[in-house]
């Protein structure tokens, strides 16, 4: 019995030193059509952000599992991921493929948990034994080719468009990511949306918090992805945090802070 507790204990250790993978472009993908005024449509995506995602008054987007997995909206999300899936998205502008593949991410992460009610946190979630997440499984199809989670984020959508706001859009079904948007991106409101979105996290105390004047309080997305930030921690702290948040400027303008890191990877379920 000890052993098995063990086990388990070490198994959430390693959870929680979730590391990130590196950005490694998958080439087959780095291909678009500029001139292209073609659209791929998200309407379907839309209807299940509109009816299950709830904001909350703490400022955390929470989805209703429960009542997306008995309604008529999973069919909904599974028609908009088999539709989607169906169209090889390189024939089109550029920034009409960062909207199908975060939207994609997106409603395949939300497939994901559906298939496993009873767990809290997408860390149990994953095909294979002793898996942490899901993300390495091959979830879909696409232009014939089997594509991971971690595909989509690290193989195609880092290494393609080199944004670090990637981070905000894409939404791994946990409390301490950045929220699950209620609007679908699209090629015509890409950067108002991830602004926004880059915006509310770093804004929110599951993005960036002071604990006192040594102490400052990150997401752990920004010890993961640093590279994606800035060349260092302080330099993080300085030239990117700072920037958008007044309070740590000041803060640095007197102290040199410490720097910890948080994440909360419990279920972004409605209760």
């Amino acid at each position: 019995m000890k052993k098995n507790v063990l086990i388990v204990v070490l198994w959430f250790s390693a959870a929680a030193a979730h590391g990130a993978p590196a950005s490694e472009l998958w080439e087959i993908w780095d291909s678009h059509d500029d001139a292209s005024t073609a659209t791929i449509s998200h309407d379907a995506w839309q209807e299940v952000l509109d009816e299950y995602v709830m904001p909350g008054e703490d400022g955390i987007n929470l989805v209703a599992y429960a009542k997306l997995a008995e309604g008529p909206g999973h069919d909904l999300l599974k028609r908009y991921i088999q539709e989607t899936t169906a169209i090889d998205p390189r024939g089109f502008s550029k920034d009409e493929q960062f909207a199908y593949w975060v939207n994609l991410y997106n409603a395949v992460t939300i497939d994901v948990v559906l298939q496993y009610p009873k767990k809290k946190s997408i860390l149990r979630m994953g095909k294979r034994l002793f898996a942490i997440g899901p993300w390495d499984d091959e979830v879909i199809t696409v232009a014939g080719e089997a594509v991971t989670l971690n595909d989509i984020e690290h193989r195609i959508l880092r290494p393609i468009w080199q944004d670090h706001r990637i981070h905000f859009a894409v939404n791994c079904a946990s409390i301490g990511c950045p929220n699950l948007s209620k609007t679908a991106y699209r090629a015509d409101n890409l950067e108002t949306m991830l602004n926004e979105a880059e915006r509310d996290y770093l804004n929110h105390d599951r993005g960036v918090e002071i604990v006192s004047d040594r102490k400052v309080r990150l997401s752990s997305i920004f010890k993961w992805y640093r590279e994606d930030f800035a060349d260092s921690e302080e330099a993080l702290l300085r030239d990117y945090v700072a920037v958008h948040r007044d309070d740590v400027k000041a803060l640095l303008a007197t102290k040199k802070p410490g720097v910890d890191y948080e994440y909360d990877w419990s279920l972004n379920r409605q209760e």
